[in-house]
């Protein structure tokens, strides 16, 4: 009886002992870190591959994060065509002087064919032309000519900021223009496409010989704004999962920085995983 006590207590000991020991481990494991950093994309004269290249070098990532699908890979993760963007070009110069560290894709894969095939392109760019036109000629109603005159002047505090260091255009006052800003191109700016017979009566004939009307090719860019960027944020979140313990840049549009970081905000709940930016200590 009393040996049957004390192997009961004894395994109640080594129980507490190992969780406590999975508990201690789960609290000192190295958190990954995930660093957004939106971007232009074209060099300019505040913003240029020389400007990133020693962005990263400061943050020193594990892994960089591409804005390109898979098609720009090989295999083994090296760029298989030309990519001169910022983006691409800083990551081959960082590639370069430190051979260790890992590129990965994380975009909607196939987007832009998949955007042509849809009939998205460029029915987007077709009916905000229209659209301007429209309100040009007065022939908007006072409502939809606010929408649309908002959506315009929402551009422009970005542009002032996109001029001035990376630090002013990766903020979360800069993330609050973009968010609103793109609030109205993708969910005011079709209250007004679906309401006006213009663009219903225009079409597009899409890859397959389908007719699209603006109206319907611009709704599903609109929509798709919203499935592109959840889709970007889960393969950031797949990559991080699988190689934990490491520090990821992601390199992105800025207008897209906003929601990727809601997003990540979301999927890294519960997760050993911290949201910094390049400027944080």
């Amino acid at each position: 009886m009393h040996k049957m006590i004390y192997l009961k207590n004894t395994i109640k000991t080594l129980l507490i002992l190992l969780v406590t020991i999975l508990f201690l481990s789960c609290k000192t494991e190295k958190p990954s870190e995930i660093i957004v950093i939106g971007n232009l994309h074209k060099p300019a004269p505040n913003y240029n591959p020389e400007i990133l290249f020693n962005i990263l070098e400061n943050v020193k990532p594990d892994f960089i994060l591409h804005e390109v699908d898979s098609s720009f890979f090989t295999a083994d993760f090296k760029f298989n065509k030309p990519y001169n963007e910022n983006e691409g070009m800083a990551s081959k110069m960082y590639i370069e002087k430190y051979p260790a560290t890992k590129l990965r894709p994380y975009e909607f894969e196939g987007r832009n064919q998949y955007r042509r095939d849809k009939g998205m392109r460029p029915t987007d760019r077709l009916t905000l032309r229209l659209l301007d036109s429209l309100n040009k000629a007065n022939m908007l109603t006072s409502e939809q000519s606010e929408i649309f005159n908002t959506y315009q002047a929402l551009i422009e505090p970005l542009k002032v900021r996109a001029a001035k260091s990376p630090k002013h255009f990766n903020n979360p006052q800069t993330d609050s223009i973009c968010e609103q800003r793109q609030y109205f191109q993708y969910q005011m700016v079709p209250k007004i496409t679906n309401a006006r017979s213009e663009f219903a009566t225009r079409f597009l004939i899409k890859p397959n010989g389908e007719k699209i009307s603006y109206r319907d090719g611009y709704q599903l860019w609109a929509n798709f704004w919203d499935t592109r960027n959840q889709t970007m944020a889960k393969n950031i979140m797949k990559i991080a999962q699988l190689n934990k313990g490491k520090r990821f840049v992601v390199l992105t549009g800025f207008m897209h920085r906003y929601y990727l970081l809601k997003e990540l905000k979301k999927l890294t709940k519960g997760e050993n995983i911290i949201l910094k930016e390049f400027y944080d200590k």
